[in-house]
């Protein structure tokens, strides 16, 4: 018996900076887990935001079904009809440091 099938698509948002997120498992054989935000992008923002390190995704939404990230890459349709995201980039505030001892003995 193989293993369960769990959901590979989850409507989150982020813990620091409170953003309406999409994560999920991108691709077949080499997947790779991609958590992006949910606001599109116009081409301008869309060549300004991608990088080597923050990807541009195609999210699909489909009339029935779960919505599906696409890499928006070089072979990307320029006319595509759906909405463009990027890869979130946390602009929430940092995680509080941990309280220093008032001594050390």
């Amino acid at each position: 018996m193989g293993r369960p099938r769990t959901p590979s698509t989850v409507a989150t948002k982020c813990p620091s900076c409170g953003a309406p997120l999409h994560r999920e498992l991108v691709g077949h054989t080499a997947a790779l887990m991609v958590t992006a935000d949910l606001t599109p992008l116009t081409p301008e923002e869309q060549a300004t935001i991608r990088g080597p390190n923050r990807l541009i995704w195609c999210y699909r939404q489909p009339k029935w079904g779960t919505p599906r990230l696409t890499w928006a890459g070089r072979w990307h349709p320029p006319d595509c009809p759906h909405q463009h995201v990027a890869d979130h980039a946390c602009n929430g505030p940092p995680p509080a440091a941990p309280p220093q001892p008032a001594t050390l003995f």
